[in-house]
């Protein structure tokens, strides 16, 4: 196979070239950089496709490729070309390692949780012939779907399902980012996309150098994997609580209790294989975990708040105009450090999205951006968000991290009333830093014309009550940092919301070189509230590694 990169298309910002005008101007590219006819090409595959925007209003789609050649020796071929971005390529092939014929050693493995990790490694498993149970809490996802927009519409909250439990995860209402900072050297990254796209996601998330799929087709795709894995031989139980793990005097796994939510009825389900892929808002599972004695310490995370812009300043930034009919709207991604060396950067950015009301417990808010697919949204929105460590929790008690995400979370359902509490950026930073006033000259919206896209009632309030006083200070000078790199950032219209306090899971959930956990035999912690993940690719490929690891022992 050869490799061709680094070749570059100049985009017609009136309109969007065709799939076949595409692959025309990439078969001319090879063919010169080869010095071949079109006729011997037999197979060409986008590998990555990316937006450079560097020269401005001239933009380019910048493409890798790969290129399988018929009746050509491809190594003569290389020989002769002398293109620094031509090379000899062959791509890693993820295969699941283990097969069962219906015969294990042990009960068939119990998954808890049906987001990605656990979504993925039941997958796989069930794919491979091992018959996984997988337990939710949460509703499917059609039931979930209408409870969520339920709430939204009424603030009316049901603690068993909502934004962040349910079948797909907290990932079901975002953004659908697949992109991941973890690297592929397995190639689970590349078959996690492919299962996606097999299960309905749109083909370009194969190649896209920020793929994302939009919470509307991540809703079909999640339940078309839970589909095939009950027709592969798993079982999908929702609305169904794992309350206890039961352990024996070896410090093995014996069973889960089980309580159906609807008729209130509980089960031991005996066991020896568990995969703990609960996401990181199962507070009362970490507090189970922590009275079991299972082995896990306090992590970092970040919280902030989110805040939103019009589209069009995000694109004239990041484009140079306000509305390219043929590009997507625009993305960004913002860090910085503050002289106290607190790291302030943007987080799960949605361009074209809504500012949602995440929350999972009554008394308590939280949010999270999501889009659909097109991201049409008028507004753009990021979390802007402050690393936090276990030193400013309060305790050393390894749950510290949950009871500060909750008496953040308390203290923005008190401001908003039980409504997304909003305050524009310019009475924010007034409140927190006032010696900043005088300065103005980076602020194009200053009008505070702009009006929220929200999912969920939301009022306006102090938001700047919400977090203690040097987060608040880290955060506005993140934000006037940030002005600096696209114009109109830190302008008063903008607006800000929270609070954003899941980013990640508050604790992990230890594991040694075989995935089990450190203290208790037949545990297997996986995905993002275990600690192990970041975003729904990391947790997917996390939850195959981990279905490897389950196959491995019961092999």
């Amino acid at each position: 196979m050869i490799r061709v990169n680094q070749i570059k298309i100049k985009i017609d910002l009136e309109r969007a070239f065709s799939k076949e005008e595409v692959r025309g101007k990439l078969e001319k590219h090879i063919c010169k950089a080869l010095r071949i006819d079109r006729g011997q090409i037999e197979n060409l595959e986008i590998i990555r496709r990316s937006i450079d925007a560097r020269k401005k209003p001239e933009i380019y789609e910048v493409y890798m490729v790969d290129v399988k050649l018929k009746g050509l020796d491809e190594g003569k071929v290389l020989k002769k070309c002398k293109d620094k971005n031509v090379s000899a390529v062959s791509p890693v092939v993820y295969e699941f390692p283990y097969k069962c014929d219906g015969v294990s050693k042990g009960k068939r493995p119990v998954i808890i949780g049906a987001g990605p990790a656990g979504l993925f490694c039941g997958y796989e498993l069930a794919k491979n012939g091992f018959k996984p149970l997988i337990l939710e809490r949460g509703a499917d996802v059609d039931k979930r779907t209408e409870i969520v927009e339920h709430f939204w519409e009424t603030g009316e909250l049901d603690e068993r399902t909502n934004v962040q439990f349910g079948e797909g995860g907290a990932g079901t209402f975002s953004d659908g980012k697949l992109n991941t900072m973890v690297k592929d050297k397995d190639g689970r990254g590349r078959a996690a996309l492919k299962i996606f796209v097999e299960n309905g996601a749109p083909e370009d998330i194969l190649y896209d150098a920020k793929p994302h799929i939009g919470t509307d087709i991540l809703r079909n795709v999640v339940k078309n994997m839970r589909n095939k894995i009950i027709e592969w031989g798993g079982e999908v139980r929702f609305e169904s609580l794992v309350s206890e793990i039961n352990i024996d005097e070896n410090s093995q796994i014996t069973s889960v209790k089980v309580v159906d939510l609807n008729s209130g009825n509980a089960e031991n389900i005996e066991c020896s294989e568990v995969v703990l892929a609960i996401g990181h808002s199962a507070r009362d599972t970490f507090y189970m975990l922590s009275d079991k004695k299972v082995d896990m310490k306090p992590k970092p995370f970040a919280v902030g708040f989110r805040v939103e812009h019009p589209q069009t300043l995000i694109n004239l930034s990041q484009y140079g105009v306000e509305s390219p009919k043929a590009l997507p709207a625009a993305p960004y991604k913002l860090t910085a450090t503050t002289d106290e060396g607190r790291g302030v950067y943007s987080f799960c950015m949605c361009p074209g999205g809504f500012v949602v009301n995440a929350s999972s417990e009554n008394g308590r808010l939280a949010v999270n951006g999501m889009s659909y697919s097109k991201r049409d949204g008028k507004n753009a929105n990021s979390a802007i968000i402050i690393t936090v460590d276990p030193k400013d929790f309060g305790s050393e008690d390894v749950l510290s991290g949950v009871e500060f995400q909750r008496r953040l979370e308390e203290k923005a359902y008190e401001i908003g009333g039980g409504k997304i509490p909003v305050e524009y950026y310019g009475d924010f930073r007034k409140a927190i830093r006032p010696d900043l006033e005088g300065n103005k000259s980076d602020n194009l919206v200053a009008d505070k014309s702009n009006t929220s896209n929200m999912r969920g009632q939301y009022a306006f309030a102090n938001v700047h009550e919400i977090l203690p006083k040097d987060l608040n200070e880290a955060f506005v000078e993140g934000m006037e940092k940030f002005g600096r790199m696209i114009k109109g950032y830190n302008s008063e219209g903008a607006l800000v919301s929270g609070v954003e306090s899941r980013t990640s899971s508050p604790v992990r959930i230890n594991r040694d070189e075989s995935g089990e956990s450190i203290n208790v035999k037949g545990l297997f912690p996986c995905g993002e509230g275990a600690g192990y993940a970041g975003g729904i690719m990391s947790a997917a490929m996390d939850g195959m590694k981990v279905a490897e690891f389950v196959a491995a022992k019961m092999i």
